[in-house]
């Protein structure tokens, strides 16, 4: 079995839906898998599966459809009390679409409609679809498969997609009036959302994609990680996305300067690290022609360094970890056309040890990777060619388990000591 979703029953328990496979001889003798869509019940801990499994079955698709690709239930509580659940399936043209069944109590489920069509547009078979609402629309995620390029916006293989437009209830059908990717970088797929008590939507994806899944850092037991957790909001018909508030929390140690004038590689005394959350405000130098190239340079030491660069003229902002240490021929590089003005950009770049999330322009746009460079590769450095002038902000993370390790006195001590002084730069040394 894998990939499912939640919700808590009336009673307080949880009800867990996911996909199911079992081996089952087809017609032409040979034998393949078959997935379905199944329940467990439990408190959080403990479950046990529901005896009357599986819920949803081959009978319960359109004709022609592949039981073969028919996945990732999400399923979720509508207002009147009754459930619906969203699933990616195969249709006979080989694309992809996403199906919709209702159910008056989650157990019982029939199917309703085929909530969305791909139509061959955006690659193959949708896995992971969502649906829910936002800021007065409904938003449906999926993760296609095999996809072609398509300018800046979608990338070859296995990307993810955003459908902006109308849900009708009645009907079961979506209405699509946007488009566009959820994530621009490398390592982003499957992305899921809950709605939290407070009200806001927040996405958490995996931080991976089928190319290289089996990609790990050397020495470590672990292998694949996800994202942050992301608010979502609709601006400007797009879906924006921010890192949720509670991260704040885990910043420490504030280095900040103004006005940082250069034109050559620099470092800043006390930007380094590798769990690192940073805010950078680009612009061209006052009186100086607008700067051809500016890159920022981390996971960095003599040998290795992972970059995110912007090139003003062509409003291009690439990721690059082609020297973090990979020896894999997989992809290294993704690039994204962004909205600036004058070679003005705002970038919020946060590290976590293994891995790099930008978001761009106040979450207009955000660009994910993974980087396995030995940990003692801390090094931060700006690079221009031309002449930049930043504001940048720079704070260190420190990770719950680093909390955990800490007496409440050196948490008092680490709060005495958040902040520097703001800096005021004119031309910075190299």
């Amino acid at each position: 079995c894998f990939s499912g979703s939640a919700v808590t029953l009336p009673d307080g328990r949880q009800l867990l839906m996911y996909t199911g496979v079992v081996r089952e001889r087809q017609e032409n003798g040979a034998y393949g898998d078959v997935q379905t869509q199944c329940l467990a019940v439990g408190d959080g801990v403990d479950y046990e599966k529901y005896e009357m499994n599986p819920v949803l079955d081959k009978t319960d698709i359109p004709d022609g459809s592949s039981v073969h690709d028919f996945r990732d239930p999400k399923m979720w509580q509508a207002e009147d009390g009754t459930y619906r659940c969203v699933v990616g399936n195969r249709p006979a043209d080989g694309s992809g679409q996403i199906l919709l069944y209702t159910s008056p109590d989650g157990f019982q489920w029939k199917f309703k409609s085929v909530l969305a069509a791909n139509n061959n547009r955006f690659g193959k078979m949708w896995e992971c679809p969502d649906l829910f609402r936002l800021d007065g629309k409904w938003v449906l995620l999926t993760s296609p498969q095999d996809m072609l390029p398509e300018g800046f916006e979608y990338h070859n293989g296995n990307g993810t997609l955003c459908l902006i437009g109308e849900y009708d209830e009645e009907t079961g059908a979506f209405k699509e009036e946007h488009d566009q990717a959820i994530d621009y970088g490398i390592d982003f797929y499957a992305p899921q959302t809950v709605l939290t008590p407070d009200g806001r939507r927040v996405m958490i994806g995996w931080m991976q994609n089928w190319d290289a899944c089996n990609l790990r850092a050397p020495e470590e037991k672990w292998l694949g990680q996800m994202s942050l957790p992301r608010e979502l909001f609709l601006k400007n018909g797009r879906l924006y996305q921010r890192p949720v508030r509670e991260l704040d929390e885990m910043r420490r140690n504030k280095v900040e300067y103004h006005n940082v004038t250069f034109s050559d590689v620099i470092s800043l005394n006390g930007i380094r690290g590798r769990k690192v959350d940073m805010e950078l405000t680009l612009r061209p130098a006052e009186g100086e022609k607008l700067y051809q190239k500016f890159a920022l340079r981390f996971a960095q030491d003599e040998k290795y360094q992972t970059a995110v660069s912007f090139r003003p003229h062509e409003s291009v902002l690439k990721v690059d970890r082609k020297f973090s240490g990979s020896r894999r021929a997989i992809i290294h590089q993704r690039r994204s056309l962004v909205n600036s003005t004058n070679g003005e950009l705002k970038l919020r770049v946060i590290l976590d040890r293994f891995s790099v999330e930008v978001f761009v322009n106040d979450g207009e746009q955000v660009m994910t990777a993974t980087m396995y460079t030995d940990q003692a590769a801390d090094g931060i450095s700006f690079f221009a060619d031309g002449t930049v002038n930043m504001d940048v902000v720079k704070y260190d993370l420190v990770s719950a388990s680093d909390k955990d390790n800490l007496s409440e006195e050196q948490v008092a001590k680490m709060r005495e000591n958040d902040g520097l002084e703001v800096k005021e730069y004119g031309e910075a040394a190299v």
